[in-house]
């Protein structure tokens, strides 16, 4: 089966509140891109990576006047996907939801969360990704209370052949200092988002550490907003969130090939799962910020990880219509795992 993780930038803008899309000339969120262009990058993208389920990083946002599932299941039917049944878990006010677009006649999907609810000054240990996460992270022995802006989807996956997966959607807080003006500021607020994000990924691992207890197959898959040695800052704090869901010591570790070089190769060719354009600096800068991690169990199943990047990837670059559709899309690309379940 294939599995894939895929950041769309601003899908919400794509929908009008009934889930309509809207397949028209207007601008998207995105630079220099119509919203009927993006739509259509996106349904060749989908189409292309031709997965068994995806989890969508950035899903339109639900509210009581939105519908993520209605959005994301009608965006399915127009393109005639394969993966055309949505789920999503805790939604957010910041219109983009984590969720899970599945292929019906491969798999069946729950919304699964686990731990206990929490009240405003949260607990310990992994409680419920809706609620909040007490830790000291700066050892000033004052835990600091941390809250998901998008918990993550925890979802049951049941395969027809009666094979159970632990899917968890992740997007974790990004470092970036927005609102920052002068240097003070910059300095201040990464340290500070540096240390939420952290954070977000010790409550994580806890979760996944319960799972692997369990003798759950566990997949985490998403957009970590991080990777080993991508900022300055991660020096102050000697480890990145990857590393941290992943695991460290003589735990049973996660695994994902990307990541592993990320660990391991301080210079050379790095794979990058994500395009920006700088306009201060007028080029693109990119990064490995997306990620598919499994359990050690799942690895004896031959996992295969695939970066669908519109120049690194041959078969991507040697075919016009998918990469042209790959950049129009969102500014990551898709991430897949194969496996033999």
């Amino acid at each position: 089966m294939r599995l894939a993780t895929y950041n769309v930038e601003w899908f919400d803008a794509l929908f009008d509140d009934d889930g309509r899309l809207l397949e028209d000339d207007g601008r998207s969120a995105r630079r220099d891109v119509t919203r009927a262009r993006q739509l259509g990058a996106l349904g060749i993208v989908f189409t292309a990576i031709d997965a068994d389920a995806v989890m969508v990083i950035e899903a339109p946002g639900g509210s009581r006047r939105r519908s993520t599932v209605q959005a994301l299941e009608n965006f399915a039917a127009r393109y005639r996907l394969r993966c055309r049944k949505a789920l999503v878990g805790f939604t957010n006010d910041t219109q983009q939801e984590i969720a899970l677009l599945y292929d019906p006649d491969v798999l069946t999907a729950r919304h699964d969360p686990r731990g206990g609810a929490t009240g405003k000054h949260g607990a310990g240990g992994a409680p419920r990704f809706d609620g909040a996460f007490r830790w000291d992270l700066d050892t000033d022995k004052a835990p600091e209370v941390v809250r998901f802006s998008k918990p993550p989807l925890e979802a049951a996956v049941t395969l027809h052949s009666g094979r159970a997966l632990r899917l968890i959607g992740v997007h974790i807080k990004s470092k970036a200092p927005y609102g920052a003006r002068t240097p003070e500021q910059v300095m201040r607020l990464s340290i500070e988002n540096r240390r939420k994000q952290l954070a977000q990924s010790i409550w994580l691992r806890n979760r996944v550490e319960d799972h692997l207890a369990a003798g759950d197959s566990v997949i985490v898959m998403g957009d970590f907003n991080d990777g080993p040695g991508l900022d300055e800052y991660e020096k102050l704090f000697g480890r990145s969130s990857v590393e941290i869901v992943m695991g460290e010591g003589d735990g049973e570790r996660l695994h994902d090939p990307h990541a592993r070089m990320g660990l391991t190769r301080k210079l050379g060719a790095m794979p990058t799962t994500s395009r920006f354009f700088i306009a201060d600096r007028n080029r693109y800068l990119e990064a490995l910020l997306d990620y598919i991690m499994v359990s050690d169990d799942l690895m004896a199943q031959r996992p295969s990880w695939r970066i669908w990047h519109p120049f690194d990837d041959r078969a991507c670059f040697e075919t016009p219509e998918l990469r042209e559709a790959l950049l129009q899309a969102s500014d990551h690309f898709p991430v897949t795992l194969d496996l033999d379940l």
